[in-house]
């Protein structure tokens, strides 16, 4: 396998691919001012397993797309969903989040949980502003700095990884500036990085590298794994993911 498929290795299994949690999934539901709403068409971008596609399918009168790049991914979705009696609410879709094959003003909902990061903050929600309905609702959770000085190494370390890391204020005047009001924002706390998805990834390891042959590559892509945790373990007051809800303005 290569690096690409040994990540996909790693992830497809996990309830999550990223920090998050059904509750602050919910959270940002409510703050759309959807919940109680019908019919409403859905993009889930970046779905990865599904953790809140299944959510909001549980939750909301939607038809939801549910896109990602991998299809294992889409798979584990589909079976999740076909035992969640969601088969008839998720459509699953293969694409790039760069290359959507979606109308103009299609849809009351684009979600994106931990995903936005491989477009890049500012180009995501350019990109995906044309498909949502005038008035329509985005809510996307985006790496953000919690205060404005940090460690030099925590700097460094973002800085190669992510340029795109900043603070809340200055994501909101992003959204401001290319077509959306900011409808709400808050921050996700640890148990969403730790309980939520650390510590299963951590527990994942050794069958990882023994399914792999504790191959070099393997061990490559688990000891990164390790550095990312270490570093939030260390660090954590300093950043987290952001939630931003935002509609779309004309």
């Amino acid at each position: 396998m290569d690096e690409l498929e040994l990540l996909v290795d790693l992830h497809r299994s996990g309830q999550r691919q990223g920090p998050g949690g059904s509750k602050e999934t919910r959270r940002a539901l409510e703050m759309t001012g959807l919940a109680q709403a019908r019919g409403l068409r859905v993009a889930d971008i970046g779905c990865g397993t599904g953790s809140a596609s299944l959510l909001l399918a549980e939750w909301l009168d939607a038809e939801i797309v549910a896109v990602d790049l991998f299809p294992e991914f889409l798979a584990e979705l589909n079976d999740r969903a076909r035992t969640r009696g969601f088969s008839e609410r998720i459509r699953t879709l293969e694409a790039s989040m760069d290359a959507l094959p979606f109308a103009a003003d299609e849809f009351d909902l684009i979600w994106s949980e931990g995903a936005i990061y491989n477009m890049g903050f500012e180009a995501g929600h350019q990109a995906w502003r044309r498909f949502l309905k005038p008035g329509g609702m985005l809510v996307v959770s985006e790496i953000t700095w919690l205060t404005a000085e940090r460690p030099p190494a925590l700097q460094a370390h973002w800085e190669r990884e992510y340029p795109e890391i900043d603070t809340a204020s200055a994501k909101v005047a992003q959204l401001e500036r290319h077509g959306y009001r900011p409808e709400a924002y808050f921050v996700l706390p640890p148990d969403g990085w730790l309980t939520n998805y650390y510590e299963p990834l951590e527990a994942s390891f050794e069958a990882f590298l023994e399914r792999n042959a504790h191959s070099e590559s393997a061990r490559n892509i688990v000891e990164a794994e390790r550095r990312e945790i270490a570093l939030y373990r260390r660090y954590r007051d300093f950043y987290s993911y952001g939630f931003y809800i935002a509609s779309r303005i004309d």
